[in-house]
């Protein structure tokens, strides 16, 4: 028995930010944005939270994969940029759609998170537990983004994105890896809040910790690395090679690192499916909007073998490989 991926959704607020919009906030420029990361725009939430990206995925995840809300065994959302700390993501998911069959809860491995949660969804199934799941992504990232900070603020987007899969006899999720190098968790940090109160003699200000901070050359070499190792080591396990994959679904974080993993690899450019150049990086929802299109264009065929790889804060890891 293994879990297959039956349908799959996306969604991303309408307003759209160009590289050009953001020269006007901040000292940059969209040949400087575009030479070293290949974003060329992101979509900003004006006032949609990370669960209304959430549940707007959901719905149309629903409506794809023909089944209601009352048969969801699981719903698990990746997301560091929840609405609260409590209730999760999911349970605002599962209240909104009307899934009242369905356990919940929410995951946080930054930019791996989606990867961490099929992984779960996945063992779950796979377990004899429950027999399908709705996995989804969701981030608005703008609210943890100092937007005076440039070489931050041009990298991230808001979205969601996420997949219906239940257990199947065929074709699913083939053989995967996920990862952790907590050693180095500091060189990609966000959403810090300090233990301050009445009682307590902290009384700093951490509003900067609160951003989003990276150290953006340690996050391109543990990037290189850590995917290259994983997808060599999946693809082996699975007794596969490059020339069996029909497209590769990075994190979309920065196309300079996807040049590199497809050198290292030896698999083409062109089998890696790109769209960062319209959404930024979303973080969790990065790898599910990107799966999405390649659905929604039709680009898959029952069989495909498709590679599915993310790093993200943690430092974390992820990869799939998967028999569409």
């Amino acid at each position: 028995m293994t879990t297959r991926i039956i349908a799959t959704g996306a969604y991303a607020p309408e307003q759209v930010i160009t590289n050009d919009d953001l020269a006007k906030v901040v000292d940059t420029s969209d040949e400087w944005i575009t030479k070293r990361t290949g974003i060329r725009e992101r979509h900003i939430s004006s006032g949609e939270n990370t669960s209304g990206l959430a549940v707007k995925t959901a719905r149309q995840i629903l409506e794809r994969a023909g089944i209601k809300a009352g048969t969801l065994d699981l719903i698990i959302v990746a997301s560091v940029t929840a609405d609260y700390s409590t209730p999760a993501t999911s349970c605002i998911v599962q209240k909104e759609i009307g899934a009242h069959n369905a356990v919940a809860f929410d995951v946080s491995a930054a930019c791996s998170g989606f990867m961490f949660a099929l992984s779960i969804a996945d063992k779950y199934i796979k377990a004899g537990v429950y027999n399908n799941a709705m996995v989804i992504g969701a981030e608005t990232l703008s609210k943890i983004v100092d937007w005076s900070d440039r070489s931050t603020c041009v990298l991230f987007g808001d979205g969601a994105g996420g997949a219906y899969v239940e257990k199947s006899e065929t074709d699913g999720i083939i053989k995967e890896e996920i990862g952790t190098k907590g050693e180095i968790c500091d060189i990609l940090t966000g959403g810090y809040t300090a233990c301050s109160n009445i009682f307590s003699e902290n009384n700093d200000s951490t509003d900067n910790l609160w951003y989003v901070s990276m150290n953006g050359r340690e996050v391109f070499k543990f990037a290189t690395k850590s995917v290259v190792k994983s997808v060599e080591r999946v693809l082996k396990d699975a007794g596969a090679v490059p020339g069996d994959i029909k497209y590769v679904i990075p994190h979309q974080a920065n196309a300079r690192i996807v040049e590199v993993i497809s050198n290292k690899l030896a698999i083409p450019y062109e089998k890696f499916y790109i769209n960062m150049d319209r959404y930024g990086n979303t973080s969790s929802a990065s790898i599910p909007i990107a799966l999405n299109e390649l659905n929604e264009k039709g680009l898959l065929e029952r069989g495909d073998r498709i590679l599915l790889t993310g790093f993200g804060g943690g430092m974390t890891w992820g990869t799939m490989l998967i028999s569409w």
